[in-house]
């Protein structure tokens, strides 16, 4: 079984977020979606709270139609330490081989 995660602030949540995930889903069995800066909110760069960004992303899945039973959702705070940001997040989510993002950022890491 293929799982993947995706990794992203959603801020806010956008039609071309729920059209990657339905992307992703034709290619493996579970998507983990990470809402990331889960610490941050009501900032300029941050407007909304991770719990507000889980229900935006809960809401635009269920009215696209897509299957929540192969999706979990998941809180990933910032650490600033790049050495250790991979296994912060896999520490935070369930096991995954795959791994989606159009940031370089997360790419390189």
């Amino acid at each position: 079984m293929a799982r993947a995660i995706m990794v992203g602030r959603f801020q806010p949540v956008h039609k071309g977020h729920v059209e990657v995930v339905k992307q992703v889903l034709q290619e493996v069995d579970e998507l983990i979606i990470g809402v990331g800066s889960s610490q941050e909110g009501h900032t300029l760069e941050n407007p909304f709270t991770a719990g507000e960004r889980v229900l935006m992303l809960e809401k635009a899945l269920e009215e696209a139609k897509v299957d929540r039973s192969r999706i979990r959702i998941v809180q990933i705070p910032d650490i600033h330490d790049d050495a250790k940001w991979v296994s912060h997040v896999a520490s935070l989510s369930p096991e995954f081989s795959i791994a989606y993002s159009r940031n370089p950022w997360v790419q390189r890491l």
